[in-house]
């Protein structure tokens, strides 16, 4: 099954169907607003299953840690219900690696460069995988850190994980049976 990513479209409360570089704008424009900051920009993804279909929810979330937080999100429907685990997590950390990828080290100097002169500011990239120690994807942990450790992005489970466990989950939850 294969995942178109050339027309992705994101939203939030305030947008609605922006492309990733209006995303991209948009957090720019977040950290520009504050840049003596810590913040921390996360990727995370999660999915639900129905008796159709696989809602694929990802997250970019970036968080001005004590002062608020924007993120965005965007869908993909799999025409068939994933009812495997490992299945369900390996598309959820590929949709995951996808959404990383685009942010080029053109865009995430962008991100630095706000910060850089600051006294305090910084920023964090984070990975958000859907597994964690407790329940059944501890023994999937692994296997996907191992694949998300490629991108200059840090990855982190859950609790820590909030992007795919909080943000994404949030939004699959209003799948249809």
């Amino acid at each position: 099954m294969e995942i178109d990513y050339s027309n992705l479209q994101f939203s939030n409360i305030k947008y609605k169907r922006i492309s990733f570089d209006e995303v991209c704008y948009h957090l720019l424009t977040f950290i520009k607003k504050m840049p003596n900051y810590h913040y921390k920009l996360s990727v995370g993804s999660d999915s639900q299953v129905n008796s159709k279909y696989t809602l694929l929810v990802s997250a970019i979330h970036l968080h001005r840690v004590g002062r608020g937080a924007t993120g965005f999100i965007t869908k993909q429907m799999i025409p068939r219900p994933i009812y495997s685990l490992r299945e369900k997590i390996f598309y959820e950390t590929s949709f995951t690696m996808r959404i990383a990828y685009m942010f080029t080290p053109e865009i995430i100097n962008s991100f630095i460069e706000p910060i850089i002169n600051t006294k305090y500011g910084d920023i964090n990239f984070e990975f958000h995988l859907d597994v964690g120690v407790n329940g059944p994807t501890k023994n999937l942990i692994s296997e996907m850190v191992a694949m998300a450790d490629i991108y200059p992005f840090e990855p982190k489970i859950k609790p820590e994980s909030y992007a795919a466990s909080s943000y994404a989950n949030k939004h699959t939850k209003k799948i249809q049976n």
